[in-house]
């Protein structure tokens, strides 16, 4: 008998290492970690038409792309301008290109290190991902998946690596902002642009001059030769038309701007027959612009010329309005009392086209000018502020704009489903372990629950929705508890994240058995199936406890292996980590060359004859967990005195054989099933019980009856 067993565990070991064999020895690309790539032949194939590549300069590192003489692009590394961690703790670095007016021209993966792409999902489809920026402009608001919301143009996911396209989109769309405001291709202003208001029409009380100019419904700017003097120090006119010491203090230009359509202001101002003729003229969005001034004129003399108003200039959320003769009318006399006189009273139509905001502040700019020769000229300009005063206008509250997500809180946001099923399956799980001495005297709904809930944990944590721990998420934490640490890493993935954090708690309180025997997607298929194959009457196949008590240090080994590599190249740990089925069976759903499908199959196949083989002897997932068992707080699995000595029934009824010879349960190879604790309370399985139960029986029957004489 011991003789058949050595020869099927020899031929085992052959298969395991073929296996392995053609696991490790595939193409490059089947285990595929890109490596960088020259940028200079991808800006070539991007601008085919370009005579120069600049060198990369800048305080945003940049490329420009010329041809000719002409620029016809920028291209940029994301990595230069926005290092952001993927999955994997290290950036995708993207080759990006625009075009002068900041629409995309292209994007190329120049390097990327992802657990996820690595063997499973080929850079084509990478590629394909990227390939649809060209056509969409820097200033758009770019969303991967999820619901349509307004305001965004939505671009497709990579299946099975979503967080790494978020990572990259992110990367892109922040790197090419920067770029393109370093370049000035888009504005750097921050500022909140207020709603459009509606001006009251009911407001008005007769005023006067010295009222309306008191309370700003008419502005003033002012300026004396001196200050125009001190504006053109430095410039080429410096010392023309300087004033003399005593003309300083003199007026250079005195200049009064109003809002003419306000009522309160236009009736006092122009009179109402005026007023209602100008009300009548103006178009629907259309407003009116009161100018009066003495001294420099801000008329000038272009407009004689060619119809323009080049002295004078509205400035509102930094757009510039100009005048010309059409939007020009005089003001032929002001009804206001004690209104000085004006040598220039004019009114001016901002047009429709414009989007002026009359509840929103502008400046009046005048322009002045020292001619230098008969042609050339320096400008310089003085600027005045106008508010129309609260009680003129409707000003609605002003909606602040949707604040940006950042990535991690994006993911959440659209896995919040996914998150509060998750969290319920978890306090059922808890709940469970909290009433499991009750819930073990009624077996066969415990079996009915347990195995339902294995199936849950198969379809939505394993195959829905990706939730399948891997010892590459430990040398993850790792690498990075040993770097930069940000928790922003580990929170890209919401449901990986929650079930590490379950893990966590359930090893400080039970142990690893608990993930290991409720909430691993692979651990639970594996018991399923072996579920199946007993209720069809399989023959099982147990390897004595002597045999598989030494086959535990499999997995340790394996642990200690992986654990080396990673110190050194934590993409060849990835590699070699392959020996874990879950990427094959949960994350590409068996999409991936056919020796990684095969040896999937074979530990899922394995488990028609044994009990969750892989996780029994090869899996360095559960060999990391259980060294934490040491700082299990409870020990809630009964036992007795009479357990092992003399009674063996449960140590031969536990399925994955975590029970030693002697009855103690080895806590780091418990997968919680509860089954032995079926059994502990069964007084007609138990033998201790069975017999306690029998000693009862007999002193019952011992007993005499007491007789009542009478």
């Amino acid at each position: 008998m011991f003789i058949k067993i050595l020869t099927k565990i020899k031929l085992f070991q052959s298969l395991v290492g073929l296996v392995f064999l053609l696991a490790f020895t595939l193409p490059a690309q089947a285990l595929f970690v890109s490596p960088p790539k020259d940028p200079i032949p991808l800006i070539k194939q991007i601008f085919p038409s370009a005579t120069q590549i600049g060198e990369k300069s800048g305080d945003v590192p940049i490329w420009s792309i010329k041809k000719n003489d002409e620029i016809i692009g920028y291209a940029f590394e994301t990595n230069d301008i926005n290092k952001i961690p993927a999955y994997s703790g290290e950036p995708v670095n993207m080759l990006v290109a625009i075009n002068p007016e900041g629409m995309y021209l292209g994007a190329k993966v120049l390097e990327h290190h992802e657990p996820i792409i690595l063997a499973g999902i080929p850079e084509s489809k990478l590629y394909k991902f990227v390939d649809q920026y060209p056509g969409l402009n820097v200033s758009d608001r770019l969303k991967v998946g999820g619901n349509k919301t307004d305001n965004m143009i939505h671009i497709d996911g990579l299946s099975g690596a979503t967080v790494t396209v978020m990572v990259m989109n992110v990367a892109i769309t922040k790197s090419a902002t920067k770029v393109a405001r370093s370049l000035g291709i888009i504005s750097a202003s921050d500022e909140v642009t207020l709603p459009m208001a509606t001006i009251l029409p009911d407001v008005y009380q007769k005023s006067d001059w010295q009222t309306l100019v008191g309370d700003g419904s008419i502005r003033k700017l002012y300026l004396n030769r001196d200050t125009v003097d001190q504006a053109f120090i430095g410039t080429p006119v410096e010392h023309i038309d300087v004033a003399s010491a005593a003309q300083k203090q003199d007026m250079f230009a005195e200049v009064y701007f109003a809002q003419a359509n306000l009522p309160n202001v236009g009736r006092n101002l122009l009179g109402d027959a005026e007023y209602q003729w100008l009300i009548s003229t103006l178009q629907p969005n259309e407003h009116a612009i009161a100018i009066m001034g003495n001294g420099y004129s801000f008329k000038g003399s272009g407009y004689v010329r060619g119809g323009i108003f080049d002295r004078i200039q509205v400035l509102q959320n930094e757009d510039a309005i100009a005048f010309r003769d059409l939007d020009h009318n005089r003001i032929t006399d002001i009804y206001l009392d004690g209104a000085p006189s004006f040598k220039e009273m004019s009114l001016f139509i901002v047009r429709q086209h414009h989007e002026f905001n009359p509840g929103t502040n502008w400046q009046l700019e005048l322009l002045v000018r020292r001619q230098m020769g008969a042609i050339e000229s320096t400008f310089t300009s003085f600027k005045g502020d106008y508010d129309a005063l609260d009680s003129y206008v409707y000003r609605p509250p002003i909606v602040l704009p949707e604040s940006e997500l950042t990535l991690t809180q994006q993911v959440w946001q659209e896995k919040n489903v996914e998150v509060i099923i998750l969290a319920i399956l978890l306090l059922i799980l808890l709940a469970t372990l909290f009433f499991q001495d009750i819930l073990v005297r009624h077996p066969t709904f415990l079996h009915n629950f347990r195995h339902s809930f294995l199936v849950v944990t198969v379809v939505f944590i394993g195959w829905s929705w990706g939730g399948q721990l891997s010892i590459v998420n430990v040398f993850t934490f790792l690498q990075a508890f040993m770097s930069d640490f940000s928790w922003d890493l580990f929170l890209l993935d919401p449901v990986i994240f929650i079930l590490w954090g379950a893990a966590a708690v359930t090893i400080l309180l039970w142990g690893r058995a608990v993930y290991c025997g409720w909430l691993c997607p692979f651990g639970a298929l594996q018991e399923l199936v072996n579920v199946v194959s007993r209720h069809f009457k399989v023959p099982q196949f147990d390897l004595p406890f002597a045999v598989h008590e030494r086959l535990w240090a499999i997995k340790y080994l394996i642990l200690l292996a992986l654990f080396g590599l990673s110190l050194d190249s934590l993409a060849l740990a990835e590699q070699f980590a392959e020996i874990e089925p879950f990427k094959t069976t949960f994350l590409l759903k068996f999409d991936r060359e056919w020796p990684f499908i095969f040896w999937a199959l074979f530990l899922i196949i394995i488990n028609i004859f044994t009990r969750k083989f892989f996780c029994r002897y090869l899996c360095p997932l559960g060999a990391a967990l259980s060294t934490g068992n040491s700082l299990r707080l409870f020990d809630w699995l009964k036992r007795r005195p009479e357990c092992g000595q003399p009674c063996k029934t449960c140590a031969k009824e536990c399925e994955i054989q975590a029970i030693h010879p002697d009855g103690t349960i080895n806590m780091r190879e418990c997968h919680y099933c509860l089954d032995c604790q079926i059994t502990y309370f069964n007084d007609e399985k138990c033998p201790p019980l069975k017999k306690l139960a029998r000693k009862k029986q007999k002193y019952k029957e011992a007993q005499i009856q007491t007789v009542e004489v009478t």
